[in-house]
């Protein structure tokens, strides 16, 4: 986290920005905890009776819904996002901190897109009172983390553009550390 120049205490963005990537990691872990489960049992459960548990699918792709799009966001918390490399050495090295912001800030601004687009499939949905086939549970409560997601990548995003120094370093495929044993 960013200390705020001349102080003791941690930045209220840094802050906020390690608040929404606890929030994110524990639904995640708890998205990954359901899908683990629910497949494992239908798995044990089909071994010993030859019939999987009807719901176990339909569970798992929810879980699977929540665990993909949350992930997003911590994969940009942690600079381990995908992004186009081959434009890096186009440019000069000293376009870098203004480029950086761009990509930010345009990031920011798809997220947001992305936001709005959600909210209104998220509203349809739930206009139309669309249920799910085998559980017929509403699914709009689901699609829920949609925006959710977009508008938290979007406010990332943003902090990121504005305040470079809070920005995660990038790491590529081969920057990750092996844990000693």
């Amino acid at each position: 986290m960013t200390r705020a120049a001349g102080s003791d205490s941690v930045s209220p963005l840094a802050r906020m920005l390690a608040g929404i990537r606890a929030g994110e990691v524990a639904l995640t872990s708890a998205a990954f905890a359901v899908l683990v489960i629910v497949i494992f049992a239908d798995v044990v459960w089909r071994w010993t009776t030859g019939s999987g548990i009807f719901w176990a699918r339909e569970v798992g792709v929810f879980a699977n819904i929540v665990l993909t799009i949350i992930g997003i966001g911590l994969a940009s918390s942690d600079g381990t996002h995908l992004r186009p490399r081959f434009f890096d050495r186009i440019f000069p090295a000293s376009w870098d901190g203004a480029l950086t912001r761009t990509q930010e800030l345009l990031t920011a601004l798809g997220f947001a897109a992305l936001c709005w687009v959600a909210i209104g499939v998220v509203h349809e949905t739930m206009t139309l009172e669309d249920r799910s086939i085998v559980l017929r549970w509403l699914i709009w409560p689901v699609q829920l983390v949609l925006p959710v997601a977009f508008f938290l990548g979007a406010v990332r995003h943003t902090i990121f553009g504005l305040v470079p120094a809070l920005r995660p370093a990038e790491r590529g495929e081969g920057d990750f550390e092996v844990p000693a044993k």
